[in-house]
């Protein structure tokens, strides 16, 4: 049964009072103009946690719940180098676990927040940073910050990295360079919808949810040239950059990630075998 008919099902519920019943009626009618269910609702889910939603923000995936969870194992297992520990014998001491450090995220795109809230409630001594150029998205990150009541994590305004270069927060640098050599992981799920096709995506999406949160220009990679060209500049040594990619866009931003100076690069595919996430270290 579709979302829709479920609505009119319980419309006729004889247990509803009239109130209840118009409040339904009203459901069914934003329905019927193809409105998100989880608009409808005002919440979505990710990853256990309760996401408040609705206009000016993205609705979470399934595919970025596949990114979470790997960005949490990747963590989880990977081993930061660490320079300098022992000047007698480096050998001996130059890895170090990356989730007994304290661990600094930057979530970059973070709409509603929900891959930042999911990484920073696995890892709570860790510091994680979302950003996002809407202050509508943001405004339902920290609605959902507080509905979760998770406290490692603070948002900022801003095209990608713009904010580190401004924002008062311990997880950005001091002097010049700001913000340089922060994080242990640069985390996003950009844009990456080609102009063209926008067009073609289901009304649920394409008339309701913010054409900036999709709009990836006209190949669909406007935003992993940025991110890609400039993580390395925010990025600790042997740290890690893990993106979401569109369908058909692996090949190609493997490529930037390799002209750009990036190791170790590795594409992951999504359960319909797509291959939806990619990561890398920087070791420059």
């Amino acid at each position: 049964m579709n979302a829709l008919a479920k609505i009119r099902e319980i419309s006729i519920n004889p247990s509803l009072n009239d109130k209840q019943i118009m409040c339904v009626d009203e459901m069914a009618g934003r329905r019927s103009r193809r409105e998100p269910l989880q608009y409808i609702m005002g919440y979505s889910y990710f990853m256990g946690l309760k996401i408040f939603v609705g206009s000016g923000v993205l609705i979470p995936r399934p595919e970025t719940e596949l990114m979470a969870e790997h960005a949490i194992n990747r963590v989880k297992s990977y081993e930061l180098r660490v320079k300098g520990v022992n000047p007698y014998n480096p050998e001996l001491s130059t890895l170090k676990p990356i989730h007994n450090s304290p661990l600094r995220i930057l979530d970059l795109c973070t709409g509603s927040g929900c891959l930042a809230l999911a990484i920073a409630k696995e890892f709570p001594n860790a510091h994680v940073l979302g950003t996002d150029i809407s202050e509508a998205a943001l405004g339902y990150a920290r609605r959902n910050v507080e509905l979760n009541k998770i406290k490692n994590i603070e948002f900022a305004i801003g095209h990608l990295f713009e904010p580190l270069l401004s924002h008062p927060s311990p997880l950005v640098g001091e002097g010049k360079g700001e913000g340089e050599n922060s994080f242990d992981l640069i985390i996003s799920n950009p844009p990456y919808i080609r102009t063209d096709d926008i067009q073609t995506l289901q009304p649920e999406i394409r008339d309701w949810e913010p054409i900036g949160a999709l709009d990836g220009g006209a190949d669909g990679l406007d935003f992993y040239r940025e991110i890609i060209s400039q993580a390395g500049k925010f990025l600790k040594t042997n740290g890690i950059l893990m993106l979401e990619l569109g369908a058909g866009c692996s090949d190609k931003t493997v490529c930037m990630m390799k002209d750009a100076g990036y190791t170790d690069i590795e594409v992951q595919k999504d359960y319909a075998g797509i291959e939806r996430i990619i990561q890398a270290r920087w070791t420059n």
